[in-house]
């Protein structure tokens, strides 16, 4: 059996407050290379904090995550941040794009703290840009963009390093239904293209489109179509 080059365990996360408030419960997880994923659930249901513990921007109150095999939760925060930027992609729902750089510069921010040259990075942008299909607005600035223009800023932005998952958060919510559509399309490209991708929506249309689903309600995986769950 292949390594996943994303695995979760026993996963749970605990919020402290009065009283504590529990996000996720007893989570397992197992993803292969090249998979095309929809995690679906309700408001609520814990979908952007499990988002956030498959991209080791959070820990686990227990629980193991795994990225390529590696324990995230053993390696120093300098060997973490390394692997996350090495091989995850994140997008989120908000574009998160800086208003006084162009589109290109926007996205070769997401190789600054890898030891890559100016130039260098702003070729690999370049490349990026074409991958989704934006090759001529590379100059423009945020404000010149549309809605669905900017999300696949942000998407050039998480793919640049050439990460091997790309996770992204509700990428669809705040886009009217053309440009919503044009996004999915534009991931499920990708995936051809060898990227596994994981989507987490609250969109049962969305996640239709996928090839597995994995759907939460109050914190637990309740189905998983790959694995027959429940």
């Amino acid at each position: 059996m292949t390594m996943p080059v994303l695995s979760l365990h026993q996963v749970t996360k605990t919020y402290p407050g009065h009283p504590p408030v529990t996000a996720l419960q007893a989570v397992d997880i197992r993803i292969e290379a090249g998979e095309l994923i929809a995690v679906v659930g309700a408001s609520g249901s814990g979908k952007t904090t499990l988002l956030h513990l498959m991209a080791a921007l959070e820990p686990p109150t227990s629980g193991s995550v795994r990225i390529d095999g590696q324990e995230v939760a053993a390696l120093p925060d300098h060997a973490a941040a390394g692997l996350r930027a090495a091989r995850l992609g994140v997008v989120f729902q908000q574009f998160f794009l800086i208003d006084s750089l162009t589109a290109l510069d926007n996205i070769a921010l997401g190789l600054l703290y890898r030891g890559i040259s100016a130039a260098t990075r702003r070729q690999q942008a370049q490349a990026a840009l074409r991958r989704v299909g934006l090759a001529d607005r590379g100059h423009h600035r945020p404000g010149q963009l549309s809605g669905g223009e900017q999300q696949r800023i942000a998407i050039a932005r998480a793919i640049i390093g050439s990460p091997a998952v790309v996770l992204a958060d509700e990428p669809t919510g705040n886009l009217d239904s053309a440009a919503g559509d044009a996004i999915v399309g534009l991931l499920v490209e990708l995936n051809r293209q060898g990227t596994t991708i994981i989507v987490v929506t609250h969109d049962h249309g969305i996640a239709a489109a996928m090839p597995r689903q994995i759907e939460l309600r109050d914190g637990r995986v309740v189905c998983d179509s790959q694995t027959g769950t429940p």
